[in-house]
């Protein structure tokens, strides 16, 4: 291959195909859109004005669009960081709110260098599926205030929404369906003069850009006591949801993104964020499926586009963005929802063969993040019961059989399976300690010990027939096994 071929093989896809350059911009722009009053109302569950929301939402979605690890993922103020630091705020003000922000920036860059993001291979498919369903349920859930006490003019208009995100794509995909839906009901109501609750309603607009400052807090170690737990909570909370959700992205674009690249990024968007006065965020779950399933985004471009969209339009055309009324964006989150939720997982033709354990996890999950809207709740919650479930389903695979020699001089156990805390507990309590002959064979051939528990129960098998004036020999381990025992035998009872 020759430099020049080499040289355009790395440019990125929008620089050499117009058609996916459209694509990303109107992408962008669609998020932009949506991230405006989802900004505010996260700002007001924080306490904080709505400037600093959106001041997060641009800082975040610049920022991990450069130094972020899954492409096409949005990053902005997000409602479960609110939740996290509104307390803090609410107690000891904003200047401490802010210096949060930067410190769990800062507990993310450590977390990602210390390879937290390798846990994500622990989490389960039916706890991704639960992840998943929840989320949808929580999106449309987040969209039932703006159908309550509202003009009647509001649900026609969220039901002509909902028909162009559904119709319009069949006639054209070049223009990304909820752009229309947001200009034509804008439009709409505009020029018929209905009076809906609009962006507007939400909170006033940011006229200039934020500017860099450090926090307004004394640089004490009382400071830092007071802080910490916060920004601790903030930042696991926020590496939670961003590496779920790159997971899921990675699984709908099908191809894979470095997570310790995404903690570190998330890390260094969140003390850019603190350092330009906003209230901090992660990965935004809703925005993200508008950005990739909805309109099609795979690049950095439109992560890029969405937060620099949002201050021009908040800057430049805020008269114009307030203009638009609600209806048009609950009518695109509800799209959202619906495209989010995994229909296939509830089918009742796929409940009949999934194991009940399986479904049982992916309801724990679900009922742990509507309870308490809280994605981060619902994923520790149901990795731990599919913990349970496993080591419950594991523990009855192991066996143990019983064989006398031809002369009646010995006994041989047979013992198959995996052994480790569920199982051995079991395992002392199959020996015949009074009747067998003097000389005992256990073989663990087609046994795996994992844990100390099993050790520890071997050693029990041992002492028990030793006190009966018996010998016991144990046979078959494979190395990894042979390793442990040889680690731990004797140093497990009592007093060691």
């Amino acid at each position: 291959m020759s430099p020049a071929a080499r040289t355009r093989g790395l440019k990125p896809d929008w620089i050499s195909d117009p058609k996916v350059w459209r694509t990303e911009v109107l992408a962008g722009l669609v998020v932009a859109l949506a991230l405006i009053p989802e900004a505010i109302s996260f700002s007001i569950i924080a306490g904080v004005d709505p400037a600093l929301g959106l001041f997060a939402s641009f800082t975040m979605a610049v920022t991990i669009s450069i130094v972020g690890g899954r492409r096409a993922m949005i990053s902005a103020a997000t409602g479960a960081v609110a939740l996290v630091i509104a307390p803090l705020n609410r107690e000891h003000g904003l200047g401490h709110l802010i210096a949060a922000v930067i410190l769990a920036g800062v507990f993310q860059i450590v977390l990602g260098a210390l390879g937290v993001a390798k846990l994500m291979r622990f989490v389960p498919r039916s706890v991704m599926v639960g992840f998943v369903n929840s989320l949808a349920i929580l999106i449309f859930m987040a969209q039932l205030p703006e159908m309550r006490d509202v003009p009647w003019a509001v649900y026609p208009l969220i039901v002509a929404g909902l028909a162009l995100l559904v119709f319009f794509p069949k006639v054209t995909k070049v223009v990304p369906a909820p752009l229309v839906s947001i200009v034509v009901l804008t439009v709409v109501t505009v020029a018929a003069g209905i009076a809906v609750p609009t962006v507007g309603d939400k909170g006033d607009l940011p006229s200039s850009l934020p500017v860099p400052g450090l926090p307004d807090v004394p640089f004490t170690l009382d400071t830092l006591a007071t802080i910490a737990p916060y920004a601790l909570a903030m930042a696991l909370v926020g590496l939670m949801e961003s590496l779920m959700t790159a997971k899921l992205v990675d699984e709908i674009t099908d191809t894979h993104s470095s997570k310790t690249r995404e903690s570190v990024g998330q890390g260094i968007a969140n003390i850019v964020t603190g350092f330009f006065g906003g209230m901090g965020g992660c990965a935004m779950i809703g925005q993200t499926m508008i950005n990739v399933k909805v309109s099609g985004a795979r690049t950095r471009l439109s992560t890029f586009l969405a937060g620099a969209f949002l201050m021009v339009l908040c800057v430049a055309f805020g008269p114009v963005v307030s203009d638009i009324p609600m209806a048009a964006l609950v009518a695109v989150m509800v799209m959202v929802s619906f495209a989010t939720f995994d229909w296939h997982s509830i089918a009742p033709k796929t409940l009949k063969r999934m194991p009940a354990g399986e479904i049982a996890v992916m309801a724990v999950t679900v009922a742990a993040v509507v309870t308490t809207h809280n994605l981060a709740v619902g994923v520790v919650v149901g990795s731990i019961t599919a913990m349970v479930v496993f080591a419950k389903r594991v523990a009855h695979l192991a066996d143990v059989t019983r064989s006398t020699d031809p002369d009646g001089t010995g006994v041989l156990y047979t013992v198959t399976g995996e052994l480790f805390f569920a199982s051995s507990n079991d395992l002392v309590g199959r020996f015949d300690y009074a009747g067998d002959p003097e000389k005992v064979v256990v073989d663990l051939s087609a046994a795996h010990i994992w844990d100390a528990s099993s050790v520890a129960a071997l050693d029990a098998i041992e002492t028990k027939y030793a006190r009966r004036g018996k010998t016991v020999e144990i046979t078959g381990l494979n190395t990894p096994s042979a390793d442990l025992h040889g680690r731990l035998t004797g140093e497990l009872a009592a007093g060691h």
